[in-house]
């Protein structure tokens, strides 16, 4: 069963983080994705840009509106996803668990429905 771990925290530049807390933000996550990937679960992972990166689409009475940057207004901002394959929640919220950024913000569970394989849609089992 595949299940999306949606990463949530505060949003600090490069600047306001320092080096030292780049550097261990990046090795956390690389020992982290490494940890997942050796335990053969790791699906795909990613770090996303700053929320001021975003673009958002929506449409309003049929009319589509296109808006720079994230549509909510939050202290949190997704900061990344990994998808892992694991047998089911407990697994699931196991590997959350470990995730460096559930200390900063929120880490969202979420099962998957279907996922893409050579172009066919197929049920998350």
């Amino acid at each position: 069963m595949r299940y999306t771990l949606l990463l949530h925290y505060p949003e600090m530049s490069p600047e306001e983080l320092g080096p030292e807390g780049v550097e261990h933000g990046q090795r956390a996550f690389t020992a982290y994705a490494a940890t997942l990937h050796a335990a053969g679960v790791l699906v795909a992972a990613e770090v996303l840009q700053p929320s001021v990166a975003t673009t958002t689409l929506r449409t309003v009475d049929g009319v589509l509106q296109v808006q720079d940057g994230p549509f909510a207004d939050t202290k949190e901002q997704l900061g990344g996803t990994f998808v892992v394959d694991v047998p089911d929640l407990d697994a699931a919220l196991a590997w959350a668990r470990q995730a460096p950024s559930v200390a900063w913000g929120p880490v969202e569970v979420r099962p998957g429905a279907v996922h893409v394989v050579d172009g066919a849609w197929v049920p998350n089992a």
